[in-house]
């Protein structure tokens, strides 16, 4: 079975297993099948999914990575330091494999501080920095670090400290895409079924 449309992925992807019992502390969030759909095969249209290694920062299910898989990319590095949702992330693929043929998959079960490998692209939608402040930062330095083009989510109104930390580490912003991202009410603090945030994002790419 191929994949001929950003439709027929979105419809995958929205089977794919989620977080069980996300983690309040951790900022677990599934990224939408839609949004996914449409960043992923963007960078397909770019070129830059098929027979490339990219890092998959704060997988949780893997939702990301696994798609960028079934576009056709080489090996996806699934780096989490939760391990519940590391074991989700793996059933995932495994699930798809049985019907797809995929590149390879790591699994990492691991602060993103640690990660010292080189890939060819980052794909990230780490915790919004809103539990544990910079972290947001810390997800930001270290993809720097692995690949000369990153992608990352972050809160619209963060837009200016991440075009600061970009021009620290000699990258630029060369596109951003606007999201309304859903957030199903999941604690028990949540008063609404769904609580939107905007949030951008954005393609950052190593300054030569």
């Amino acid at each position: 079975m191929s994949i001929r449309s950003k439709k027929d992925l979105e419809i995958i992807v929205s089977k794919l297993k989620s977080f069980d019992k996300p983690s309040f502390k951790l900022e677990q969030y599934p990224t939408p099948s839609n949004i996914a759909a449409t960043w992923i095969w963007d960078m397909f249209m770019r070129g830059e999914v098929e027979n490339k290694t990219l890092l998959d920062a704060a997988c949780g299910p893997g939702i990301l990575g696994l798609g960028l898989l079934m576009l056709g990319a080489k090996k996806v590095i699934f780096l989490d330091k939760d391990k519940t949702a590391l074991a989700i992330a793996k059933t995932n693929y495994n699930t798809l494999s049985e019907e797809y043929e995929l590149g390879k998959a790591e699994f990492i079960e691991s602060d993103i501080q640690a990660f010292t490998k080189k890939v060819d692209t980052v794909v990230q939608n780490p915790p919004f920095g809103t539990k544990n402040e910079h972290i947001d930062k810390v997800f930001l330095e270290t993809a720097f670090k692995a690949a000369p083009i990153v992608y990352s989510m972050h809160k619209t109104s963060t837009a200016n400290f991440l075009k600061a930390v970009a021009n620290d580490h000699q990258f630029t912003i060369t596109s951003m895409s606007k999201f309304n991202f859903p957030i199903k009410a999941t604690y028990h603090f949540h008063t609404k079924p769904v609580r939107k945030v905007d949030v951008t994002l954005f393609r950052l790419e190593k300054i030569l």
